[in-house]
């Protein structure tokens, strides 16, 4: 499956931004999706993941309550809905897909998009 991530951009502290990713190639419900982050020397983080019903849903502690993990298998989309956004969630964003459904540092998706960047100004 091909991944291709969009949405990033500059938006002020207390904003929102919306990611999208649209994946092509195989059968795009049978995966699990997720987002991870990587900021500037740091090393890529778990953000995010929805099974492939989109049934279920997991988010790392730091942005439970502000962003939303979404799907459209009809469309084969993902979106990750960010709310409240601050300078902290500034990193390059990836989308990522895999059979098995996982959360946080321990989950190693096989397939992965190019990142966009999501920048959050104070």
């Amino acid at each position: 499956v091909q991944l291709q991530a969009s949405g990033g951009g500059l938006v002020q502290a207390g904003g929102s931004l919306r990611l999208s990713c649209a994946a092509s190639g195989r059968t795009f419900s049978s995966y699990n999706m997720g987002w991870f982050r990587q900021a500037p020397g740091k090393e890529r983080e778990f953000v995010a993941a929805i099974s492939w019903s989109g049934r279920t849903t997991y988010y790392a502690e730091s942005v439970k309550g502000r962003f939303t993990i979404s799907r459209d298998n009809a469309k084969n989309t993902v979106h990750l809905q960010m709310n409240s956004l601050k300078p902290e969630d500034t990193a390059v964003y990836y989308c990522a897909a895999d059979t098995v459904l996982g959360s946080g540092s321990s989950w190693a998706p096989e397939y992965w998009g190019q990142g966009t960047l999501v920048t959050v100004s104070s």
